[in-house]
């Protein structure tokens, strides 16, 4: 029973919590009574069937007080997951620095950030408010995003204004730059324009200009990053806008001093690095801009994606026909699809013949025929007749939006990999702080003069090139691109690590029923003796077949309906138990049964013998029939292989895997199907849990396994792999159970994901290479290191340029696996035109 809401004093906040171990009554009142109990709650209202309780505030409360209270009367709260929308972010310290913050908030068990896609996925009982609060207290912005198909669309009208900003910014700060870069750097290179400049305006105008010039620069376009460095820095938690505000703002300031005080500063030392600083400050907003834009690249597949949900439907309500925005539409309305027209939502056709073409959740290109009692799927589109649609699910609720969840989760998860990457650049920014600060205190002790110029120019270089921005792309941008690929390819990983894990598999074992198979018998193989038509004999076996309830029986009659023949009258029906079935046929005696039925009623069966004994190779029984004391025909019922499926085992084996066939079929029939795929291995006639039992051996005889199945008894299999592949096609249990679903039902997708979860991680790889190299390479050029040696040192103009460089090159690198080509190419499509 439901407790009334109590208004005591004003209302301050409502809360909402799942309950979980309440069981009657008694435990809403237990329950009720333990929530008022706690200071603050003015109010409380719990629902036993939706295991929710709504309390109402009048002071503040912390959640953690509530949840308390309610485990020592027996409850408790279970653990949800809170999505996070993160503005600010801009290197992977910036990552690290979030993610311990939101660690620290009371209910949080796990937090995973993710730069590329700018979201915090965090898991535990710690409420949202606290960990909005917790990300502003680290210095960036955060927002809850909700569950839907618009949350992708709302992230990209965000991306896209952050990136007509850095446009805009851009441009400004190169335009105001390049006199400046004109006027420094073209009096040292060219002697012509020193000696205009010196002729003209003379030095210390020029000076003045550049001062005003790269005060523009700094202070509009350029004040982002002392808007987020300086404070960052001054919480003792420096990020790359740390380094940058520091490396500009050092040079900046000694420009300043030498152009208004150089009485300052020691002989020989009075100089400026205005286009330093302004060069730096456009150099990485352009490695902003080509960040922003290569990002939006990354999440092409999500938009696409969202690009087949139909935005309006026409819903019948009443005796009127409404055109509604599709969030109006509720499960029970009848919704009505013209031809040419997308699906909105998932339903039952209740009225309407047509063709669906389905290729952007199945991948296969064939338009599927639809009609009354058809199930449909929201995003497909309506070929060439009109149907009526009862809707089933909707909005967050369809089959795409789905999809879009589980590919935005495997975008937003971490790899194993990355884990070192994360301890890395923990404090990789303080060290490169301090690796500046000793490179300036080296060269100003022990440098040659100016030992000042040198110091601040070399410190000023070290910053500014060791920015961590490509460590932290390295890995989620070519998640982002490599699950995106997949989702375009019908794989769908649910489980990022899936990606790193499958790549390391040594053996696939398949389910046989619905995996390997079409998982429904039908009839395979059909011959007649010579005077017998065949239309006749099967139209009169499948007449027979039809008072059957036997699942071989129904096979044969939907061969005959296939074929669109007419059934004859059947008479005196009987079934001879363990032999077979005897009728009469419009006065004709039909038996259809086993060999051994047709050796008791004397009719021999010598002239099949070839054709028996080539369906008894394949594992399948042969069936006789006999008409008025004849032979007439010998059939065999089986569930065929899939017409993709022998290709797709030859993938496999080319990937050097090798593949394993567990099923509950009898061995006969499953040692047939191997030997005709070439199967490696056979584990027959096993219940549910000997499934189980045959992954866990197959695991420790040759490592790694991967497990494919679709139905309900392969789930407990599929959760003991390291990665379990379910087939699209499959029940809801079996997908729930595993890491990647198979959207189309072909075993084609097996060798493609694992030859996508190679390619991925080897991108991530070779970004990982390229961007911890690169530091470790030039920050000690930056630092000076080559200077005795033969004189070289790093300008910090070129420093800006190599280090906007190495994101960008991460992020093209991870941008090539959207030409990712499968080793089993199939027509499927989510382009947003079908």
């Amino acid at each position: 029973m439901n407790a009334p809401l109590r208004d005591i004093q004003p209302t301050v906040a409502t809360l909402t919590l799942s309950i979980e171990g309440m069981s009657c009554a008694s435990c809403v009142g237990r329950v009720e009574k333990a929530l008022l109990a706690v200071p603050g709650v003015a109010a409380a209202a719990v629902n036993l069937a939706t295991e929710k309780a709504e309390i109402r505030l009048d002071r503040p409360v912390d959640r953690h007080s509530l949840i308390g209270a309610l485990e020592k009367v027996g409850y408790s709260v279970p653990n949800a997951s809170v999505e996070l929308a993160i503005q600010g972010m801009t290197c992977a310290s910036c990552v690290g620095r979030v993610e311990r913050k939101l660690a620290t908030v009371p209910g949080v068990t796990s937090a995973a950030v993710n730069l590329a896609t700018e979201r915090a996925v965090v898991r535990g009982t710690a409420d949202p408010a606290a960990l909005v609060s917790a990300v502003s207290d680290a210095g960036y912005e955060a927002e809850v995003v909700g569950d839907g198909l618009s949350v992708a669309g709302d992230a990209q009208i965000r991306k896209d204004a952050e990136l007509t900003a850095l446009k805009r910014d851009l441009i400004i700060a190169a335009v105001l730059t390049l006199p400046v870069f004109a006027l420094e750097m073209g009096s040292h290179l060219v002697p012509a324009i020193h000696n205009y400049v010196m002729g003209t305006i003379g030095m210390d105008r020029a000076w003045y200009a550049q001062f005003a010039l790269t005060s523009l620069v700094l202070f509009g376009p350029g004040l982002r990053f002392y808007n987020k460095g300086l404070p960052a820095l001054f919480r003792a938690a420096p990020d790359m806008n740390s380094l940058v505000a520091v490396g500009t703002a050092a040079a900046y300031g000694y420009s300043l001093v030498a152009t208004f005080a150089p009485s300052l500063l020691p002989a020989g030392t009075v100089n400026v690095y205005y286009e330093a600083a302004a060069v730096i400050v456009t150099l990485i907003l352009l490695g902003r801009f080509l960040e922003a834009r290569a990002k939006g690249r990354t999440s092409e597949a999500i938009k696409r994606l969202v690009g087949l949900q139909a935005k309006t439907a026409r819903v019948r309500r009443g005796e009127r026909v409404l055109e509604l925005d599709v969030s109006e539409v509720v499960p029970g309305d009848i919704v009505e699809v013209r031809p040419g027209e997308r699906v909105p939502v998932d339903g039952k056709v209740t009225d309407g013949q047509s063709y669906l073409d389905e290729s952007m959740i199945t991948g296969e290109p064939m338009p599927v025929s639809k009609s009354a009692g058809s199930e449909v799927v929201g995003g497909t589109v309506n070929q060439i007749g009109a149907l009526s649609i009862k809707a089933t699910a909707v909005g967050g609720g369809t089959v795409l939006a789905q999809i879009i969840r589980m590919v935005q989760e495997a975008q937003g998860s971490k790899l194993p990999i990355q884990a070192m990457v994360d301890k890395v650049t923990l404090w990789f920014v303080p060290a490169v702080m301090a690796v500046a600060a000793s490179t300036f205190g080296v060269w100003y002790i022990f440098g040659p003069d100016p030992a000042l110029t040198f110091a601040l120019v070399n410190a000023v270089a070290v910053l500014i090139i060791a920015c961590p921005c490509a460590m932290g792309l390295a890995t989620p941008t070519s998640i982002m691109v490599g699950t995106g690929r997949g989702a375009e390819l019908g794989v769908l990983f649910r489980r990022g690590e899936a990606l790193q894990i499958l790549r390391e598999a040594r053996v696939v074992a398949l389910d046989k029923t619905g995996t390997l198979t079409e998982g429904r018998p039908s009839l395979t193989d059909f011959a007649t003796v010579d005077g017998f038509d065949r239309d006749v004999v099967l139209a009169t076996i499948a007449a027979v077949e039809a008072k059957s309830e036997h699942p071989i029986a129904r096979a044969i009659v939907d061969a005959a309906e296939t074929a669109s023949l007419s059934l004859p009258q059947v008479s005196q029906f009987e079934a001879v138990t363990g032999l077979g079935v005897t009728s009469m046929v419009e006065g004709k005696r039909v038996d259809i049964g086993a060999d051994r039925y047709m050796a008791k009623l004397g009719l021999p069966t010598d002239r099949f013998r070839q054709d028996a004994g080539g369906m008894a190779d394949e594992g399948k029984s042969p069936i006789y029939a006999a008409i008025d004391g004849r032979i007439a025909a010998v059939l065999a019922v089986a569930d065929p292989v899939k017409s993709s499926t022998p290709a797709a085992i030859d993938a496999l084996h080319r990937l050097g895997l090798k593949v394993a066939m567990i099923t509950g079929d009898n061995r006969r029939t499953a040692e047939a199907i191997a030997r005709r795929l070439g199967i490696d291995e056979v584990i027959a006639e096993v219940l549910p849990h000997g499934k189980v039992d045959a992954v866990r051996r197959l695991k420790t005889e040759h490592g790694r396994l991967a497990f494919v199945g679709d139905g309900i008894n392969d789930a407990p299999a599929l959760a003991e792999a390291d990665v379990g592949l379910a087939i699209g096609t499959g029940t809801d249990v079996a997908i729930e159970a595993a890491d990647v679903v198979l959207m189309s039902g072909s075993l084609q997708g097996v060798p493609n994901a694992i030859a996508l979860s190679k390619a991925t991680i080897g991108n991530i790889r070779q970004n990982l290479f390229w961007a911890f190299a690169y530091n470790i390479a030039l920050i000690p050029v930056a630092a000076g290191a080559l200077f005795p040696i033969n004189g070289m040192l790093l300008s910090p103009v070129f420093a800006a340029g190599a280090m906007a460089l190495s994101s960008v090159f991460v992020l093209g690198n991870a941008l090539r696996l959207k030409g990712f080509q499968p080793p089993m190419p199939f027509a499927v499509s989510i382009s947003p035109n079908g």
